[in-house]
């Protein structure tokens, strides 16, 4: 199981390096959109992963923990995101930091939800 999460969390956090310079490139340096796409995403591969994990056998607790505590852990920055708050918040720029806060908190639950449900489609069709 240490080996699994340690494996997940070494793809993801590359993967969070690769596609947050990428994203972060095109938004230029005012706004961390690159932490906000990770965090969405990561938001929602997760709820979709627990949500099919827990309901079918189809995933066993090593791939379980490579998935979710690893590469999704790696994935996700939500400690760069507390940090990026505070550093618009101490740049004094209040309303940045505050559309960061409520778009990273709304979608994040928007993306945990939609992947949940997807993955609820998933399970309906299998058990066909």
């Amino acid at each position: 199981m240490i080996l699994a999460v340690a494996l997940g969390s070494a793809i993801g956090g590359v993967a969070r390096l690769l596609l947050g310079a990428a994203v972060q490139q095109r938004f230029g340096p005012g706004f961390p959109g690159g932490t906000l796409l990770i965090n969405i995403t990561g938001s929602l591969v997760l709820g979709f992963l627990m949500r099919f994990a827990m309901a079918t056998p189809a995933i066993s607790p090593e791939m379980r923990g490579f998935l979710t505590t690893g590469l999704c852990g790696g994935y996700t920055t939500f400690s760069t995101f507390t940090f990026e708050t505070m550093a618009l918040l101490n740049d004094g720029e209040v309303g940045r930091a505050s559309a960061y806060v409520a778009a990273s908190v709304a979608l994040s639950l928007l993306g945990v939800y939609l992947g949940a449900a997807a993955a609820g489609g998933l399970i309906a069709l299998r058990q066909r």
